[in-house]
């Protein structure tokens, strides 16, 4: 499980992460410029320090504008998995490289509208896929059922390449949605709102968990 701190309140950043730290695998930074996407959240100074503080391994999600350049630099300063997104990169394969080459785990997330056909040929080269089930830039958003057909296409491709490749899904996950991504075949998953507006988001993360498993070992 990979609780995103967007909903987080700002103010209380550490506390906000310690709440979530026992029940999670990894902290999910969402970093949006305002160009790429239409929100602007964390700049890469403050990503650094909450790489740097956090108790957890953190899953950078980079909605930017130039990540070829920056990505690279996020796994530099200790992120334990870049993600970027093709639809912005011009050279998604070296960026791909250069995170690996700086320790972290490298990975490429596609919007609704980016068929998976468009991204099979980098497959073996990622270490995990991050297929959105919103449009990137707002927490909060409905998930997007429509998008399990891509999850399935995806998770059935993954299962030829004899890797450890993870097959994450970002927006609109809940109780009501996990199961339904699980069974498509995602194998992590990035929670927000659910998270932070329960009223204990260490227990909710627990409970997605439990459903997440129940529905893949069906």
């Amino acid at each position: 499980m990979c609780p995103s701190i967007l909903n987080a309140d700002r103010n209380n950043l550490q506390s906000e992460i310690g709440r979530v730290a026992i029940s999670s695998d990894l902290l999910h930074l969402d970093v949006m410029d305002n160009i790429f996407v239409p929100n602007l959240t964390f700049s890469f100074e403050e990503s650094t320090e909450i790489i740097s503080n956090s108790p957890l391994p953190v899953d950078a999600h980079l909605m930017i504008n130039d990540p070829d350049e920056m990505a690279p630099l996020y796994a530099k300063a200790g992120a334990a998995s870049v993600t970027f997104h093709f639809e912005a990169s011009k050279e998604p394969l070296k960026t791909l490289q250069a995170i690996k080459a700086m320790g972290a785990r490298a990975a490429l997330a596609v919007k609704p509208d980016t068929a998976f056909h468009e991204i099979e040929i980098l497959l073996s080269d990622i270490d995990m896929l991050l297929i959105m089930t919103v449009e990137p830039g707002f927490g909060g958003q409905s998930f997007m059922s429509e998008m399990m057909p891509k999850v399935a296409q995806a998770r059935q491709a993954i299962e030829k390449i004899d890797r450890d490749i993870w097959l994450q899904v970002d927006g609109g996950i809940s109780v009501e949605t996990i199961a339904i991504a699980a069974r498509a075949g995602a194998d992590a998953f990035v929670a927000g709102s659910a998270v932070y507006r329960a009223q204990s988001p260490s227990e909710m993360l627990d409970t997605l968990r439990k459903l997440a498993v129940g529905a893949s070992s069906l």
